[in-house]
């Protein structure tokens, strides 16, 4: 595809987007909720469909032309996924049910297996819950320590606190790539290279980074990294893992059952080669095939010209908010060209519940999110039960935004003429 000015990414691809051509509430629909989960392309949802239509079979286990079809398929999934994050090695790409599941992967099978009493795991408080409780609970059973980076002045990671909290006893860093909730981009090339002078390893929870900019693992230097495929176009129901791959070798299975194993006896198993020993049970085969699809379509536009196009809708969408009167967004102001946060803004409006602003909202047609984000410790520093949040992505326009802000607008009236 190419592009100019006079024609964007979004006036290429709207038509590649059945659910976007729609009316909600008699109004057409603005959907303002990507960082919750993004909508599918025709590509994708033909995928899906081909896959149960035509080749509906399982996998790795039948000779039978659908199984071999189906197997085809799926593994070639995993191709593209290693290199659409440049993995080094396919093996190094293991397939979950989302991301939460990929961190609870490397929590049960790495954590409880290396962490001992006094070790310290470094988390922010900016976590996603997903990246919070698995350590909760491996810190409960092996004794280990969690410590928290803060924020900065312009709530962003702070990286000289962390700098101040890591020491020989940090086994894991693991922290979020790019906030939900501040949409700040975290500086994760620097937090690794100081994490691995000490001999910890690095999970990077990515599923605000995988669909919106070029990602490279080798580049990065991550021991892990985990994101959802419903955030970058594909269905739900799958993720993925990337592990470097020395250390998944060394990594005892997550789960039991079929698939992971080499050789079964009653009083003991073998284990299969990466990465199906961490694959047990029949997977979500039409869901990877579809990932795999999705990866086609982003690669087909790019993500450096994604990546791009978002920062000048941030640019915009900024410009507009700042137009609207005792609104607060959180997390740190972009510059004038966009750069330096994520197409997100979450907000607050004095006197008014964000859950009431989304409603409204949904009364225009616009679709955004309210509440905490499973943000719930971020929300308690920052002092205030939830916020709105409203979320782009490329297929998104200025359009969209303007009637965003125009039902802002007439929200706001809307209380002002209550209130008195």
């Amino acid at each position: 595809m190419t592009f100019t000015k006079q024609r964007t990414i979004a006036d290429a691809v709207r038509s590649d987007f059945p659910i976007l051509h729609q009316e909600v509430n008699e109004k057409p629909l603005v959907y303002l909720d990507n960082a919750a989960t993004s909508q599918k392309p025709l590509a994708v949802l033909d995928a899906l469909r081909h896959y149960y239509e035509r080749d509906n079979a399982n996998v790795h286990r039948g000779a039978h032309s659908l199984s071999v079809r189906a197997t085809e398929a799926y593994e070639g999934a995993r191709d593209k996924v290693a290199s659409f994050v440049n993995a080094a090695s396919r093996q190094e790409i293991v397939f979950t049910r989302n991301a939460s599941e990929a961190i609870n992967l490397v929590a049960y099978s790495w954590g409880l297996n290396t962490l001992k009493p006094g070790d310290e795991i470094i988390l922010s408080v900016m976590e996603h819950h997903s990246n919070i409780i698995p350590w909760q609970l491996m810190a409960q059973r092996t004794g280990a320590v969690i410590k928290y980076v803060g924020l900065t002045k312009t709530q962003e990671f702070d990286l000289e606190q962390f700098q101040q909290l890591i020491s020989d006893k940090t086994q894991l860093v693991s922290v979020v790539h790019v906030s939900n909730t501040l949409g700040c981009i975290n500086p994760v090339e620097e937090i690794i290279a100081i994490a691995h002078r000490y001999g910890a390893k690095v999970l990077i929870d990515a599923c605000q980074s995988v669909p919106h900019m070029p990602i490279d693992v080798q580049a990065m230097d991550c021991d892990w990294l985990v994101a959802s495929g419903h955030k970058m176009c594909a269905p739900t129901g799958i993720g993925f893992l990337y592990g470097k791959l020395d250390l998944l070798e060394a990594m005892p299975p997550f789960m039991g059952g079929g698939e992971m194993i080499s050789e079964v006896y009653l009083d003991h198993s073998t284990y299969a080669e990466l990465p199906h020993k961490f694959e047990a049970g029949t997977p979500a085969i039409g869901e990877a095939i579809a990932l795999g699809a999705a990866v086609d379509y982003l690669m087909g536009i790019g993500m450096d010209k994604i990546h791009a196009y978002e920062e000048e809708l941030t640019a915009y969408l900024f410009e507009k908010l700042r137009g609207i009167p005792d609104l607060k967004v959180y997390g740190p102001q972009p510059t004038a060209n966009g750069k330096g946060r994520a197409a997100l803004a979450s907000f607050t409006v004095e006197g008014l519940d964000s859950s009431d602003v989304s409603a409204l909202l949904d009364q225009e047609g616009v679709a955004i999110r309210s509440g905490h984000h499973c943000t719930q410790p971020l929300h308690r520093i920052l002092g205030v039960a939830g916020t709105a949040r409203a979320s782009l992505y490329f297929y998104n326009t200025r359009e969209d935004i303007d009637a965003f802000i125009n039902g802002m607008k007439e929200t706001m009236d809307f209380f002002g003429s209550i209130l008195g």
